[in-house]
């Protein structure tokens, strides 16, 4: 391939094969509730559950729910952000009475509701750029062009990883998270919850259960990567001997 094209074309495919095999390392994990048991587990969730349940000003008596009731409430979650917040409002959990209460305010729902439409839009992002990849693949296959070295591109992909992971914790990976929250969720929507004010929070010891989240994927995402580009290298040199 000459050179021009090779500027323009080879980047293309790459970043729509970084988002379409984020968007199915995301689909993937969402299947198991991001190994929420897991995070639970090596996160210490438990204990932080049982210090600021109590402590809750909205909700009463989530300290003696199980664990295996907090792994069913955040499965709940994720499938209701999954689903385009469906079943947000009715999630709930039993108080000692035997009566059930929801999880969560209004707040929170408005929140989840948010993260469900971001879900969504990221959903139609990563299939427009899987079916781009698709093709672009194809097209490759079609003209035998041959794409970098295998070891050009996972040093690309790796820096490229080092590089975002040096500026968050050069930033702080904290003031990062919130960033984005104020740049991505409508204005006036609360998004920051106190654990005293929210068993959502609490439930997932946020931020931490997303930074557990992201290296989960991150692992994934990086096993697709190498997984798509061996799958790559095999299929062009089939069609060279051709």
């Amino acid at each position: 391939m000459k050179p021009p094209v090779s500027f323009v074309f080879w980047p293309v495919l790459f970043i729509c094969q970084l988002l379409a095999l984020a968007l199915i390392s995301w689909h993937l994990l969402a299947q198991f509730h991001f190994a929420y048991p897991l995070g639970y587990k090596l996160l210490g969730l438990d204990k932080h559950i049982a210090e600021y349940a109590p402590l809750n000003r909205n909700k009463e008596d989530f300290e003696f729910t199980s664990s295996q009731e907090h792994w069913r409430l955040f499965g709940e979650i994720t499938d209701a952000v999954q689903d385009s917040g469906r079943g947000l409002q009715n999630i709930s959990y039993q108080l000692p009475n035997g009566q059930t209460t929801g999880l969560m305010h209004e707040a929170e729902i408005i929140h989840l509701q948010d993260v469900a439409n971001l879900i969504a839009r990221f959903y139609q992002v990563g299939l427009i750029c899987l079916a781009l990849w698709i093709v672009l693949i194809a097209l490759a296959l079609w003209k035998k062009w041959l794409p970098p070295s295998n070891k050009k591109v996972l040093l690309t992909f790796i820096a490229g990883i080092a590089v975002v992971a040096a500026v968050v914790l050069a930033l702080g990976a904290k003031d990062v998270f919130y960033w984005l929250h104020v740049q991505i969720f409508p204005p006036g929507h609360e998004w920051f919850f106190y654990y005293q004010d929210s068993l959502m929070t609490t439930l997932m010891k946020a931020p931490d259960i997303f930074a557990f989240i992201s290296v989960f994927l991150l692992v994934i995402l990086i096993a697709l990567w190498c997984l798509a580009l061996l799958f790559f290298k095999q299929a062009i040199n089939h069609r060279l001997k051709k």
